[in-house]
């Protein structure tokens, strides 16, 4: 049986179950590009990623994907920001585009 592929994007938390982790937006879409083909058990995303950045990309890389029938295969998604605003507005766009995802505690 192969091994779980959990990702995460965050900028500060270490994540430990996680396979690979992506400390910015870019690196982020970089590390979501590179298993665009296969199936990511899990993804933990954090809202604000430090600065100016913020999750945001990626969610719109994700949102694109499904407007075009090609969304990401992801079981689940894991939105653990401390910012509750942030946060809500991750669910709610990437709920829309039938993504299983909800807020958590990583």
């Amino acid at each position: 049986m192969s091994e779980s592929l959990i990702l995460g994007i965050d900028d500060l938390r270490p994540l430990p179950g996680a396979s690979q982790v992506a400390r910015t937006s870019k690196e982020g879409i970089r590390l979501l590009q590179e298993h665009r083909d296969g199936f990511i058990d899990e993804l933990w995303l954090d809202h604000d990623l430090g600065g100016d950045d913020s999750i945001m990309p990626v969610v719109t890389l994700l949102e694109e994907a499904a407007f075009n029938g090609q969304p990401f295969h992801i079981g689940a998604i894991f939105v653990h920001s401390a910012n509750p605003i942030g946060a809500e507005t991750v669910v709610r766009v990437l709920t829309r585009w039938d993504y299983r995802v909800r807020r958590a505690v990583a």
